[in-house]
């Protein structure tokens, strides 16, 4: 059997970086993992292949060569998907689909590809394989028992060239203990987090470290905090094996915010190499954070909160979100006072979606305010729902928001309100990618001044040299990182938003929906 494993093109997004990936001579920012460790679950005598459509395009020998067609994609990667599966049908290639995107809406591909594998892979691929290997394979296999963890493979990291990405991936844990109603999480993974056991990690980390990878490391849960008790005994082997192979990696990770009650688990993330964390802060609207169930925030100071991580030495990277019910006019200056005065650099704003399945999407559509269009990325200016807000004013200052965020002024004064509070543990690495950045930073920032950045970046990178070293290498990744969010927030700010292009979303009340009562 040969076997082709297809993963589709990412648009440019928030988490993208597209344009400065160039900086360190990089094609894309992360790999399929999902893929990766699906195919360490097929037959070993299956010849197997993988292309990454954000690194090549998919040819059509590429296809002829296979047997089957093995596409696995999240929502915001529906555009590739669709062009990938319409080449394989005008080639007669039988297509097998999974992945959050086919899991949220497969009622939309059960035409349009062979064999549907829902959820999670550990639990509906080896009944598939089994029935094919005779014979009988079904359309759709969508069991949603979740899985031990113990029954995943390393994943199969021959089938990629590692050197050509950003930053590598792996995962310690599936599921989130909590239940806001905007995210997908524990309705495709449940409440209950499941974990690996601490030798199936150690495993995963000598596996990359074999590659010869010396890089960042993204573990790529959704709560890596979510079973505390688990991580307590796991993260003291994470420190004893990153002493034993001197700190060869950079990790960071996504948590929930009530991280910062736990000195105990700071502390070890810290000595376990960890210098980045991602946190959906959402808003400063307390309403807000009570509407969509974010209580974990709700009962926190969030500022302090920020900073006490920042000077632990972890940097934060935040999510927000404006167009939530209880948003009023002024959430966008209470939004931008929020993250300037924190000192979140990399602040991803999105507008409220609803993704499928989830108690936000299954409330407004009880409430007749869904349309079902929702592009996957929410930092795309799209919305698909009827705000309660009007939504040219919420489209509006969305974009305005996002403008004043990425203006170098103010980007500019969010590093330095991090740095003020930022305590790095370790000197920051440089390998030869690193000094290349460093040296087109110097040149595109410093000298040419693309975006007219010169001022900023002298007086940023001689205060950072005479003041807080340690973050030296920091603060040049933050200014380099600033070029993508700025073009990024252009392209959002001038694009014809689609959602108000639309004839059959039209908002019927001038200053927002009335109350559902």
């Amino acid at each position: 059997m040969n076997v082709l494993l297809v993963y589709p093109k990412f648009p440019v997004t928030f988490w993208s970086f597209k344009y400065v990936l160039s900086y360190i001579s990089k094609k894309a920012a992360f790999p399929p993992l999902g893929l990766l460790t699906v195919a360490a679950m097929l037959p070993r005598e299956w010849n197997i292949r993988l292309v990454d459509l954000n690194l090549r395009a998919l040819k059509n020998k590429d296809l002829n060569w296979a047997d089957y067609v093995i596409v696995s994609a999240m929502l915001i990667q529906q555009e590739s998907v669709d062009e990938i599966i319409a080449r394989c049908r005008r080639l007669g290639k039988k297509v097998i689909a999974g992945g959050p995107l086919f899991s949220g809406q497969p009622e939309a591909y059960l035409d349009r590809v062979d064999h549907l594998i829902l959820f999670e892979a550990e639990t509906n691929l080896p009944p598939f394989l089994a029935d094919l290997s005779r014979g009988a394979a079904r359309k759709v296999y969508g069991s949603q028992d979740f899985p031990d963890l113990a029954q995943t493979p390393l994943p199969r990291w021959d089938l990629i060239e590692a050197n050509k990405y950003a930053t590598l991936m792996i995962q310690y844990s599936r599921g989130c203990p909590f239940n806001c109603d905007f995210c997908d999480v524990t309705s495709l993974f449940g409440f209950t987090p499941r974990v690996k056991e601490p030798a199936q990690l150690l495993a995963e980390l000598d596996a990359v470290y074999r590659l010869g990878w010396r890089e960042s490391l993204f573990i790529v849960d959704d709560n890596f905090i979510g079973h505390k008790k688990a991580l307590r005994i796991l993260l003291p082997q994470i420190i004893s094996w990153m002493e034993k192979h001197h700190h060869p990696f950079d990790l960071f990770t996504e948590v929930s915010i009530n991280l910062a009650e736990d000195d105990e688990l700071i502390d070890l993330m810290v000595r376990a190499g960890f210098n980045k964390v991602f946190v959906g802060l959402e808003t400063p609207n307390e309403d807000s954070l009570k509407e969509c169930s974010k209580f974990q925030n709700y009962r926190l100071d969030l500022k302090e909160a920020v900073k006490k991580l920042q000077r632990s030495g972890l940097q934060v990277m935040g999510g927000y979100i404006v167009g939530f019910d209880s948003d009023d006019e002024g959430i966008f200056a209470r939004q931008f006072k929020f993250i300037q005065e924190t000192g979140v650099v990399t602040a991803m704003v999105g507008l409220l979606n609803a993704l499928p399945n989830t108690r936000l999407w299954h409330r407004l559509k009880s409430e007749r305010r869904l349309d079902d269009c929702s592009s996957g990325d929410n930092t795309d200016g799209s919305l698909n729902f009827i705000p309660r807000m009007d939504r040219e004013f919420l489209i509006a200052g969305y974009r305005k928001l996002l403008k004043s965020l990425y203006s170098q002024r103010h980007y500019y004064e969010r590093i330095s309100a991090f740095l003020e509070e930022y305590r790095p543990v370790r000197k920051t690495r440089f390998s030869k990618d690193h000094i290349r950045a460093f040296i087109k930073s110097i040149i595109y920032l410093g000298i040419l001044g693309f975006g007219k950045t010169q001022w900023y970046y002298w007086k940023l990178f001689f205060k950072t040299l005479t003041k807080n070293r340690r973050a030296f290498g920091e603060a040049i990744t933050l200014m380099i990182y600033g070029q993508h969010f700025r073009k990024l927030a252009r392209k959002i700010t001038r694009k014809k938003i689609r959602a108000l292009a639309k004839e059959k979303i039209k908002q019927p009340y001038p200053n927002g929906l009335p109350s559902q009562s």
